[in-house]
């Protein structure tokens, strides 16, 4: 995939759930992975001739993990000129080593949005990136069937209202695949996470169950993709809506 085509795409989307207001100071959050680094091409591209003026800064939170190095993503951030924060933590330590966790997904992820919003709010930002891609709304949403027993999956656009802080989607049109194209066509420097944990979560189990599925049922993902848009997704398309999602006092 072509700059060209995800930017297509995430326009689409941003447009389409009203996710960037003129002002809007965006923080990306950066795991190192093809996802964020996606998105981060994705933002600094679109700023460029958006008629709407926002601002945007990267910030990874450092798990602690021994010998992960951020430094690529530090070069990659200079050549965009995008400032980029890096949040130290001893997470890593705390979940595996003091805490034991038998399930330490739960836990590092708790701790790890906490370091996150924390900086986010020191930093100025009043809305934050995550790169959920398509592919992810339907894992979310196979998991949502299989654990909870409803139909779920997140919302392009949520407002945290503890936090004062809204969270975006921008990759939300963007396929798995094309992430994976565009981050070898741009050769992004991805720094692939370390943990032990990696590759052996609910999320990885539903992306192998929904890969069987659309082989033995070719189309199935977008049908199922499709269905999220249609059954939790239509509000968004509500203006008036969103504007009050976004700033709740509006009446």
């Amino acid at each position: 995939m072509k700059l060209q085509q995800l930017l297509s795409h995430v326009r689409k989307a941003v447009d389409t759930y009203h996710m960037i207001d003129d002002g809007d100071h965006i923080a990306i959050g950066i795991s190192g992975g093809k996802d964020s680094l996606t998105m981060l091409y994705a933002l600094h591209g679109l700023r460029r001739f958006y008629e709407k003026h926002f601002e945007i800064e990267a910030i990874t939170v450092d798990l602690g993990f021994p010998n992960f190095d951020l430094s690529p993503i530090q070069a990659l951030c200079d050549e965009l000129g995008v400032r980029y924060t890096i949040v130290n933590t001893e997470i890593y330590d705390v979940v595996f080593n003091v805490r034991k966790e038998s399930n330490p997904c739960a836990l590092c992820a708790k701790m790890r949005k906490g370091a996150l919003n924390e900086t986010i709010k020191k930093l100025g930002c009043n809305k934050i990136a995550y790169a959920h891609h398509k592919d992810d709304v339907v894992e979310t949403m196979m998991l949502s069937l299989l654990y909870e027993g409803r139909f779920h999956s997140f919302d392009p656009v949520t407002y945290l209202d503890r936090m004062d802080l809204t969270v975006i989607r921008p990759l939300l049109l963007v396929d798995e695949a094309d992430v994976i194209g565009f981050k070898n066509k741009y050769n992004l420097p991805v720094c692939k996470s370390p943990c032990p944990a990696d590759g052996y979560t609910r999320r990885e189990y539903a992306k192998e169950l929904i890969r069987q599925i659309c082989h033995e049922n070719p189309g199935a993902k977008e049908r199922m993709f499709r269905a999220v848009l249609d059954g939790l997704y239509k509000k968004f398309e509500d203006t008036e809506y969103v504007r009050k999602l976004v700033h709740p006092d509006v009446i």
